[in-house]
């Protein structure tokens, strides 16, 4: 975890998570990015079903866009890891999530 302090008022200004850094096979990486996306999902979902009991007439199309994209991603990976698998290749997977104080 990297993070950088303010000197005047010792706030967090920035910070990354080293999430995913590792070798892994198709299933382990499936297993891994299959949960995530998942996740991503259920969120938007979640939001969209927020949104819609205060506003039945909320279209929630970045929720619902994002949604398919998630969706749509899923498919992709699947397709991919498949193809991974019969190869016997491992994966080399890294991420790491920024974030950054907006005021």
């Amino acid at each position: 975890m990297n993070t950088q302090l303010t000197t005047e008022t010792a706030q967090i200004t920035d910070q990354k998570i080293n999430l995913i850094d590792g070798l892994f096979t198709a299933t382990e990486a499936g297993d891994v990015l299959h949960a995530m996306l998942d996740k991503k999902i259920n969120f938007h979902k979640l939001q969209r079903l927020t949104r819609t009991e205060g506003n039945m007439d909320d279209a929630c199309e970045y929720d619902n866009g994002r949604i398919l994209e998630l969706i749509d991603e899923k498919g992709k990976l699947k397709d991919f890891l498949s193809s991974i698998r019969a190869e016997g290749c491992k994966l080399e997977i890294n991420s790491t999530i920024n974030i950054n104080v907006r005021r």
